[in-house]
Protein backbone atom coordinates (compact mmCIF):
# COMPACT_ATOMS: atom_id res chain seq x y z
CA UNK A 1 0.00 0.00 0.00
CA UNK A 2 1.24 3.30 -1.06
CA UNK A 3 1.80 6.08 1.54
CA UNK A 4 -1.11 7.74 0.41
CA UNK A 5 -3.57 5.52 0.27
CA UNK A 6 -2.29 4.78 4.00
CA UNK A 7 -2.93 8.40 4.94
CA UNK A 8 -6.39 8.82 3.24
CA UNK A 9 -7.36 5.18 5.09
CA UNK A 10 -6.26 6.90 8.45
CA UNK A 11 -7.78 10.11 7.66
CA UNK A 12 -11.13 8.79 7.05
CA UNK A 13 -10.77 6.21 10.46
CA UNK A 14 -10.19 9.67 12.74
CA UNK A 15 -12.61 10.92 15.46
CA UNK A 16 -13.37 14.57 15.02
CA UNK A 17 -10.78 15.19 17.67
CA UNK A 18 -8.20 13.39 16.10
CA UNK A 19 -8.67 15.13 12.78
CA UNK A 20 -8.65 18.03 14.91
CA UNK A 21 -5.34 17.43 16.98
CA UNK A 22 -4.06 16.39 13.57
CA UNK A 23 -4.54 20.08 12.12
CA UNK A 24 -3.77 21.77 15.57
CA UNK A 25 -0.34 19.82 15.21
CA UNK A 26 0.22 20.99 11.44
CA UNK A 27 -0.36 24.41 11.94
CA UNK A 28 1.49 24.71 14.97
CA UNK A 29 4.42 23.01 13.24
CA UNK A 30 4.54 25.45 10.66
CA UNK A 31 4.37 28.19 13.90
CA UNK A 32 7.20 26.63 15.47
CA UNK A 33 9.70 26.55 11.84
CA UNK A 34 8.54 30.08 11.63
CA UNK A 35 9.38 31.68 15.15
CA UNK A 36 12.66 32.77 14.47
CA UNK A 37 11.65 34.10 11.44
CA UNK A 38 12.26 37.86 10.36
CA UNK A 39 8.72 39.65 10.12
CA UNK A 40 9.74 39.74 6.06
CA UNK A 41 9.81 36.58 5.68
CA UNK A 42 7.19 34.95 3.59
CA UNK A 43 7.13 31.88 5.64
CA UNK A 44 6.19 33.53 8.88
CA UNK A 45 3.43 35.11 7.03
CA UNK A 46 2.03 32.23 5.68
CA UNK A 47 2.35 30.19 8.93
CA UNK A 48 0.45 33.07 10.52
CA UNK A 49 -2.57 33.03 7.81
CA UNK A 50 -2.79 29.35 8.25
CA UNK A 51 -3.18 29.91 11.84
CA UNK A 52 -5.93 32.52 11.44
CA UNK A 53 -7.73 30.49 8.60
CA UNK A 54 -7.81 27.21 11.75
CA UNK A 55 -9.26 29.69 14.37
CA UNK A 56 -11.66 31.06 12.00
CA UNK A 57 -12.92 28.31 11.10
CA UNK A 58 -13.35 27.39 14.28
CA UNK A 59 -15.40 30.57 15.21
CA UNK A 60 -17.48 29.90 12.44
CA UNK A 61 -18.45 26.64 13.35
CA UNK A 62 -19.18 27.59 17.05
CA UNK A 63 -21.39 30.65 15.39
CA UNK A 64 -23.65 27.90 13.44
CA UNK A 65 -26.71 27.04 15.12
CA UNK A 66 -27.25 24.20 16.10
CA UNK A 67 -23.43 23.64 17.27
CA UNK A 68 -23.74 21.12 19.76
CA UNK A 69 -20.82 22.50 22.28
CA UNK A 70 -21.70 24.40 25.50
CA UNK A 71 -22.45 27.86 25.13
CA UNK A 72 -19.49 29.07 27.28
CA UNK A 73 -17.05 26.86 25.37
CA UNK A 74 -18.02 28.22 22.09
CA UNK A 75 -17.95 31.60 23.13
CA UNK A 76 -14.37 31.34 25.01
CA UNK A 77 -13.12 29.94 21.09
CA UNK A 78 -14.80 33.01 19.10
CA UNK A 79 -12.80 34.92 21.85
CA UNK A 80 -9.72 32.91 20.89
CA UNK A 81 -10.29 33.78 17.47
CA UNK A 82 -10.80 37.27 17.77
CA UNK A 83 -7.52 37.36 20.37
CA UNK A 84 -5.29 35.36 17.66
CA UNK A 85 -6.40 37.34 14.36
CA UNK A 86 -5.29 40.72 16.41
CA UNK A 87 -2.34 39.27 18.04
CA UNK A 88 -1.50 37.50 14.79
CA UNK A 89 -1.40 40.79 13.02
CA UNK A 90 1.55 42.56 15.77
CA UNK A 91 3.37 39.83 15.03
CA UNK A 92 3.32 40.10 11.66
CA UNK A 93 4.15 43.66 12.18
CA UNK A 94 6.83 42.75 14.64
CA UNK A 95 5.19 43.66 17.65
CA UNK A 96 4.95 40.58 19.46
CA UNK A 97 6.94 36.87 19.89
CA UNK A 98 4.92 34.38 17.88
CA UNK A 99 5.37 32.07 21.16
CA UNK A 100 1.85 33.01 22.78
CA UNK A 101 0.20 31.62 19.16
CA UNK A 102 2.20 28.16 19.41
CA UNK A 103 1.54 28.20 23.40
CA UNK A 104 -2.61 28.58 22.54
CA UNK A 105 -2.27 25.60 19.98
CA UNK A 106 -0.55 23.28 22.45
CA UNK A 107 -3.04 23.95 24.97
CA UNK A 108 -5.82 23.20 22.93
CA UNK A 109 -3.54 19.87 21.33
CA UNK A 110 -3.25 19.13 25.00
CA UNK A 111 -7.29 19.34 25.63
CA UNK A 112 -7.72 16.94 22.29
CA UNK A 113 -5.91 14.53 23.31
CA UNK A 114 -7.26 14.09 26.85
CA UNK A 115 -10.48 14.47 25.31
CA UNK A 116 -9.42 11.63 22.88
CA UNK A 117 -8.15 9.27 25.35
CA UNK A 118 -11.25 9.77 27.39
CA UNK A 119 -12.96 8.72 24.02
CA UNK A 120 -11.47 5.48 24.11
CA UNK A 121 -11.39 4.46 27.63
CA UNK A 122 -15.14 4.84 27.26
CA UNK A 123 -15.20 2.73 23.72
CA UNK A 124 -13.11 0.13 25.78
CA UNK A 125 -15.68 0.01 28.57
CA UNK A 126 -18.43 -0.03 26.41
CA UNK A 127 -19.14 -3.94 25.57
CA UNK A 128 -20.02 -4.35 22.00
CA UNK A 129 -22.73 -6.56 21.06
CA UNK A 130 -23.84 -9.08 18.26
CA UNK A 131 -27.05 -8.98 17.10
CA UNK A 132 -27.81 -12.59 19.29
CA UNK A 133 -27.43 -10.27 22.14
CA UNK A 134 -24.06 -11.87 23.24
CA UNK A 135 -21.22 -8.96 24.54
CA UNK A 136 -18.10 -9.36 22.48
Amino acid sequence: MSLKAYQTTQKANESKSQTEYRLFADVTRDLLAAENMSKLDRKLHDALHWNRQLWSTLATDCAVEGNMLPKQLRASIISISIWVSKYSSRVARGEEDIKALIDINRNIMEGLSAQAQNNVSEAKETPVTTGNNYSV
